[in-house]
């Protein structure tokens, strides 16, 4: 792959307005599929904002009717703003693209990422991200003075965790010692070049995840780099840290088109 060109667009007083950024992906999406610059990986803050992937549904919106914006990446209903570090990375993939194998990337950087920092962390099957794991299941509390074997989300499909409490809150999940998601990753591919990315939980204000279902996940929450290690940690100790795991795992991977398997001739 050829060298990365790290765009920083915008932090703290200069945070990047999402339907800006969203514009810039799309300039330089076009401008990289034509081989006008390089991959390039954007890196900002945005101001407070929900944006809800193709395959959010309504019951995870705010329930407060705090506006959403509808994007065209993969995945659910997330928040975005102060003290978390976004990025995007648009790239030029062999086709057929392996999204999986991007995806995986972008997690692996972040996981080096948090290591360095001192912060063990890994990733769930079937759940896209970077997770701290939680304790085992029998050893958590109990929550609300309830036995784990009536734990709501494990028996009512419509339990809303929005109208629950503090005790079931996503911000709260490392103090109920359960899996919590410290990265969120989101992509989406034309014309053979990514877009969209990762945001990256830095030290913001977590209870903003409280409003919506994170991912629309109900029996995980959220987690940040502060909160786990218990000392504050800012985006300008991060931010070349994460240029510099994202450029190696990026520019040392082997990339290679997606295997289709073909039918077996009748």
């Amino acid at each position: 792959m050829s060298e990365l060109r790290f765009v920083r667009m915008g932090f703290g007083a200069e945070a990047v307005e999402y339907q800006e950024a969203w514009d810039e992906q799309r300039r330089v999406h076009a401008a990289r599929f034509a081989d006008e610059v390089p991959d390039t990986v954007l890196l900002l803050e945005h101001p407070p904002v929900y944006t809800a992937g193709r395959r959010t549904e309504d019951g995870e919106r705010p329930l407060d009717g705090t506006p959403v914006i509808d994007v065209d990446r993969g995945g659910k209903i997330t928040w975005h703003g102060p003290g978390q570090l976004v990025g995007y990375p648009i790239q030029k993939l062999p086709r057929p693209v392996d999204v999986v194998a991007h995806v995986r990337r972008l997690e692996e950087a972040l996981i080096r990422t948090c290591t360095e920092f001192g912060l063990q962390t890994t990733r769930v099957e079937g759940r896209s991200g970077v997770w701290v794991l939680g304790d085992p299941v029998e050893q958590r509390p109990a929550l609300g003075g309830l036995s784990l074997d009536f734990d709501p989300r494990l028996t009512d499909e419509e339990f809303d965790p929005r109208l629950n409490g503090p005790e079931y809150a996503p911000s709260n999940a490392g103090q109920r010692r359960e899996d919590r998601k410290i990265a969120q990753i989101g992509i989406r591919v034309a014309k053979g070049v990514t877009m969209h990315g990762f945001s990256f939980n830095v030290n913001p204000d977590m209870t903003w995840f409280d409003r919506i279902i994170p991912c629309g996940i109900r029996d995980a929450g959220v987690a940040s780099l502060s909160s786990e290690l218990g000392r504050e940690v800012t985006i300008d100790e991060v931010l070349p840290v994460v240029e510099r795991h994202l450029r190696d795992v990026l520019e040392n991977a082997e990339l290679k088109p997606r295997v289709i398997e073909k039918a077996p001739a009748a």
